[in-house]
Order: C-alpha cells, then structure tokens, then sequence
C-alpha cells in the first residue's frame, strides 16, 4: 500500500543511539542543579555573615570615643595637673600629720594643752597571764579609786591586749569580764593577740593609743617588770615638751640566722654580712614622744615588722630624725659601766 509510512533499518539505529546519549545529559544535569543550589547556599550564608559583621563594625564605631578637640585635650591636661597637685598636697598632709602639725591639732594643743596627759602607759600583757597582772596590780600599778586619780594627774595605765582569733570565745569572754571589774585593760580589737604578732601589736597600740589619748608621751611596759612608777613619772615630767624623743635602754646585738634557735630572725639576710642589729630600746620599757607615736599612726600600712617589736620600732625610728635618749635608769635593774642611776624597773 503506498500510503503507509515505512521504517527503515538505518531510522531505528538512529533512535536507539539518541536514547543512549540522553541519559548522561541528564546526570550533568542533576549534578550541576545539585552544585547551583549548594553555590548559592554558601552564597546566602556569606551575606548574612557579612550581614552580622557590618552591625557589630556599626556597633563598635558608635562606641569608640570621639576625636578630642583642642578645649577637651586642654581639659584632660587641666585634670592631670590638679590630679599631681592633689597627690602632692595629700603627702604634705601625711608629713604634717607625722609631725603632729595639723590645723585642729594645733588648735586642740593651744587651747586644751592644760587637759593634756602626761603618758599613756600601756602593759603588754596575754591570755594567760591573770597572775602577772594581778602581781602588777599588787604591787606597783593603782587599782580602782587610785587609778583615777592617777590618771588626773595625767597618766593613764592600761593593760594592752588584743582578740582571740576565735573572737568572741572563753578567752575573750574573760578578758571581758575581767575588765568589766578593774577597768584597767585598753582591748585592740583589730588585733589578733599572739606571741607571733607582737611586732604588729606594738604598731596598733601606738597608733590607737594616740588616737584615744593626746599625751605628751606614749610608754609600752611588759607585764613581767616590776616598775618604779614615781620614778618614771619623774623621768617624763623632766622631759615634758621633747619632740621626736626615743627613750629606753639603747642596745644592739647578734641576729640569729639559724632557724630553731632562740631569737631567731626570718629577714636576717638584710641586716649584712656582720649580722649585727642596729641601735634600738629594749623591748622591756620604752617611751616615744606624741609625733613619734602619730607617725606609727600615719604610716603602719607600710612599716615594716621584723620578728620582734623592740627591733621593728627601732628600725622605723632610723628612718625619722628621732632623738635617740639612752638612759640607764631604763636598764632592767643593772647599772651598767659602774654608774650611779636610780633604777625606773626591775626584771
């Protein structure tokens, strides 16, 4: 029939071979959708990184400080200089105050030096030592009625002690009631009251002892002496109106450096190679005159402490034009060098 179409052998070949070719065509496809989309995910993360950068560029800008002009430079350069004027009077005042120079204090001096005492006498004394004070109290130091009129005259005496470290415990609570009977005692609080913080106690009862008491001197007496008090009244009134004096039994001596020893002393390293003390009172009795005691007021945040309290004074008195006295009436009852001397205590 010549109207039906007819299919050749060459047509089929032809259609079996464009089949074949289509199928990769279709994998390159899929994989380049696969790639576009993945392209423009990293692309879209980008920009909204970008996105996040650019606000905290933003937000860091609007906190950085503006340019300084001219009148705000002049400004910053105005408040250093007042700021060095500042510290600059605040260390004249700290001389002042050492010196016992202050405005107000002078004023209180001028109108009030008849209601200055004479001495401040503080006994260092611990937990357990009720036997030494009640001693103390039988023999040379007033009690009761006598105490108060001794202090009309112008000497105060207390027993100086500090806190237990368990504040508030037996041993407090009896020191507490101790004092309440006799009224004799000066309680540190800010101290903790220990054989290895006498160095730093020294440094509290001057300093709050001049801060209680305007004396012309300030005395610090173990409990273990047995003292002459007329006789050191007298010593003081002889000496009344002696700024930057430093009274006591003057000595020097060996530092132990073996550690275990008695009187060992931790920083013996700095005292050279001789290993010698410098001249300071022994620890027993020794008087400081008002600007010495304030100046142990002023500066104790930063004086330092050596193992035992006599040789820590004597070292904070070498670095302030103190007058050192050596007087042999202070020498635990020896006359040294065969010398006449009415003996102040006796050990």
């Amino acid at each position: 029939m010549e109207g039906l179409p007819t299919t050749t052998k060459g047509d089929k070949r032809w259609r079996s071979k464009n089949l074949q070719t289509s199928k990769p065509s279709l994998l390159m496809a899929f994989f380049s959708c696969i790639a576009w989309l993945y392209v423009a995910g990293r692309l879209w993360q980008d920009a909204e990184n970008r996105t996040l950068l650019a606000n905290l560029l933003k937000k860091n800008m609007e906190q950085r400080p503006k340019v300084l002009t001219v009148e705000d430079k002049l400004m910053v350069l105005g408040c250093k200089d007042l700021e060095k004027r500042i510290v600059e009077a605040e260390m004249d005042l700290t001389l002042a105050k050492s010196q016992g120079y202050l405005k107000n204090q002078l004023r209180q001096s001028e109108s009030f030096s008849e209601k200055r005492l004479l001495a401040v006498i503080g006994v260092y004394t611990g937990f357990g030592s009720y036997l030494k004070r009640q001693t103390s109290r039988g023999s040379w130091m007033p009690r009761g009625d006598a105490l108060k009129k001794l202090e009309e005259r112008g000497v105060v005496v207390r027993f100086v002690i500090g806190r237990s470290a368990n504040r508030g415990d037996s041993l407090d609570r009896h020191i507490d009631e101790e004092n309440h009977r006799t009224k004799d005692f000066f309680i540190l609080e800010g101290h903790e009251e220990a054989q290895e913080e006498l160095p730093k106690k020294v440094k509290f009862f001057f300093s709050t002892a001049v801060q209680n008491w305007d004396a012309e001197f300030y005395v610090k007496v173990n409990d273990n002496i047995d003292i002459d008090l007329e006789g050191l009244i007298g010593l003081l009134e002889h000496r009344r109106g002696q700024d930057s004096a430093y009274v006591g039994c003057m000595k020097s001596g060996e530092v132990v450096s073996e550690e275990g020893k008695d009187w060992y002393e931790p920083d013996w390293w700095k005292f050279g190679d001789e290993k010698s003390y410098f001249q300071h009172a022994s620890g027993s009795l020794f008087i400081l005159s008002k600007n010495l005691a304030q100046y142990i007021n002023v500066n104790s945040a930063s004086l330092k402490t050596y193992a035992y309290d006599d040789t820590s004074v004597g070292s904070w008195m070498m670095g302030v034009k103190a007058t050192y006295i050596d007087d042999n009436r202070l020498c635990c009852g020896s006359i040294r060098q065969g010398e006449l001397a009415s003996i102040i205590y006796s050990c």
